[in-house]
C-alpha cells in the first residue's frame, strides 16, 4: 500500500514538474534573450490591460450614476467590477514594469555592444602605429 502511494506521488510529481518547466520556456514564442521583443509584448499587454481597465471604470462610474438600473444583481456587479479593476491595475503596472526592465537590458546591451567595438577599434588603429 505504502509502495503504491510512493509510485503515485512520484508520478504526480514528475508530471507537475514537466508541465512547469513547458510553461517556463518562452513568453508567446519570443526567446529569452530577445529583451526587444519581450519589451513590445509587455508594452502590448500593458495597453491591453489600460484599454480594459478603462472600460470597467467606465462600467463602474455607469453603475454608481445609475445603480437603480441594476437591481438585486446591481452589489455583485459592483463586486465583480471593481475585482477586475484591481486586476488590470496590477496587471498593467506589472506589465509596465516587465518592459522597462527588459527595455534597460537592451540598451544596458548595446551600449556594451558599442563598448565593446570601440575597444576594438581602439587596438586596431593602436596597433597600426
Amino acid at each position: 500500500m505504502k509502495a503504491q502511494k510512493f509510485l503515485t506521488f512520484i508520478s504526480v510529481l514528475a508530471f507537475s514538474l514537466a508541465a512547469s518547466s513547458v510553461f517556463a520556456v518562452e513568453v508567446k514564442g519570443i526567446d529569452d534573450n530577445d529583451h526587444a521583443a519581450l519589451t513590445q509584448h509587455y508594452e502590448n499587454v500593458a495597453k491591453e490591460a489600460e484599454a480594459k481597465l478603462q472600460k470597467n471604470k467606465a462600467a463602474l462610474e455607469d453603475y454608481e450614476a445609475h445603480a437603480y438600473y441594476y437591481g438585486r444583481q446591481g452589489q455583485d456587479f459592483k463586486s465583480h467590477t471593481t475585482a477586475n479593476i484591481r486586476e488590470y491595475e496590477e496587471v498593467l503596472a506589472e506589465s509596465l514594469n516587465n518592459a522597462d526592465l527588459h527595455k534597460k537590458i537592451t540598451m544596458d546591451h548595446e551600449n556594451s555592444s558599442i563598448n565593446k567595438a570601440r575597444v576594438n577599434l581602439d587596438q586596431n588603429t593602436s596597433a597600426i602605429r
